[in-house]
């Protein structure tokens, strides 16, 4: 039994390095420069890729200790930093290739992702009581009003300014919904003590965190700063927000759920 399960493991985590390292290899194939030291930007893209690699083996590992209600919750943790692990080899590669900000594959990342983050709200909730299906589509609009607006702006399809309202206003949406909406009342009512410490972190994840978020979008296009310094400044300060709210969003969820599956 022990040996099958080391198996399992090794080759779970062969087949997931493989998935994650082909993009590398194959951009490596067509003659791209190497990752230089003294590229601050390449670097964090280098970074936050390992970390999310990490957290991905991490939450799959951890999925069989916690209790069933849970396992949900865990395994798409999981798949958001696995998500975003692949997109960052991709746009690591295509930044130290053209030094330009890799706009479509982040978005491409975070369209998939975001509401996966999003719906760990309705997924907790649901394991402990009913909640209704307005919960979770309320929380889909205000996360896609928040990045079709971001993108606008980014690909130059709005002015920024306009483009940035209109994210900041899908933010908000979330932000109500989580603090002061349905989805607040239902957690204050109906969860579990456990359910409830998730929910909470959760959401200040989304009001403290996310706030990276518009900070990058203004260095990068709001201050009037020359093309490269911003370009530069966007890509830290978003490779720093994903590492923060991706991770963390997975770690707060996995610790919640331990706490409660080890006392049973």
């Amino acid at each position: 039994m022990i040996t099958s399960l080391k198996s399992t493991v090794a080759k779970f985590g062969a087949l997931l390095t493989l998935s994650l390292l082909t993009p590398t290899y194959a951009m490596a194939a067509t003659g791209s420069p190497d990752l230089k030291s003294n590229d601050p930007v390449g670097v964090s893209f280098w970074v936050i890729s390992m970390a999310l690699v990490a957290a991905t083996a991490f939450f799959f590992l951890e999925i069989q200790r916690v209790a069933p209600k849970w396992k949900t919750s865990l395994t798409i943790s999981g798949l958001v930093t696995l998500v975003a692990a692949t997109h960052y080899f991709y746009m690591r590669d295509v930044w130290v290739t053209t030094q330009a900000t890799p706009t479509v594959f982040r978005y491409i990342d975070w369209l998939i992702t975001v509401p996966l983050l999003m719906v760990e709200f309705y997924i907790i909730l649901s394991a402990v009581t009913k909640v209704s299906g307005g919960v979770f589509w309320r929380l889909m609009i205000g996360t896609l009003v928040m990045l079709i607006g971001g993108y606008l702006g980014e690909a130059e399809l709005m002015g920024a300014w306009p483009a940035f309202a209109i994210g900041m206003a899908g933010w908000a949406y979330i932000i109500y919904e989580i603090y002061a909406g349905e989805a607040s009342k239902i957690n204050a009512e109906s969860a579990t003590p456990a359910v409830q410490s998730a929910f909470k972190l959760m959401r200040n994840i989304v009001l403290i965190g996310w706030a990276i978020y518009p900070l990058g979008y203004f260095l990068g296009y709001l201050t009037g700063a020359p093309a490269a310094n911003s370009s530069n400044m966007l890509n830290i300060v978003y490779n720093l927000a994903d590492f923060v709210n991706k991770i963390g969003f997975g770690v707060i969820i996995w610790q919640c759920a331990v706490s409660e599956s080890d006392k049973k």
